[in-house]
């Protein structure tokens, strides 16, 4: 079985990826990130507060130091967080650039279908 790019042609051997297939690939450890309940929530806090620690991102929840660490790291990983060292403390913020950059590939995307969506429409039409 061959490999198929995005639009279904199949993709020849030793040939780079097409550009819309590395832009969702990029994209794509961001929406795994944020496929996680305890993950998302974060964002939320982050984006609703503003740069915090990891004793206010646990403050009210029954998760441990540890564990909000570890999800930090993947979001990190993600880019869609980053740490800030003040003084002692290291504070987490929300990175807004990555999700945009994916939201605008996904929309991208969509108009894609939108516009086969719109001459099959007129073929049926005819």
């Amino acid at each position: 079985m061959s490999a198929r790019d995005p639009g279904g042609r199949a993709a020849r051997a030793g040939r780079p990826a097409p550009p819309a297939r590395r832009a969702l690939g990029r994209h794509a450890t961001a929406f795994a990130a944020l496929g996680d309940k305890t993950r998302l929530h974060l964002i939320a806090v982050l984006c609703a507060g503003g740069a915090m620690s990891i004793t206010d991102l646990t403050a009210g929840t029954e998760l441990t130091r540890q564990a909000i660490t570890k999800h930090l790291q993947v979001l990190a990983d993600a880019g869609l967080v980053r740490d800030l060292k003040v003084g002692r403390e290291r504070r987490w913020q929300f990175e807004a650039a990555p999700l945009e950059q994916a939201r605008r590939a996904l929309d991208a995307f969509a108009a894609r279908w939108d516009r086969a969506l719109d001459r099959l429409k007129a073929s049926l039409e005819r």
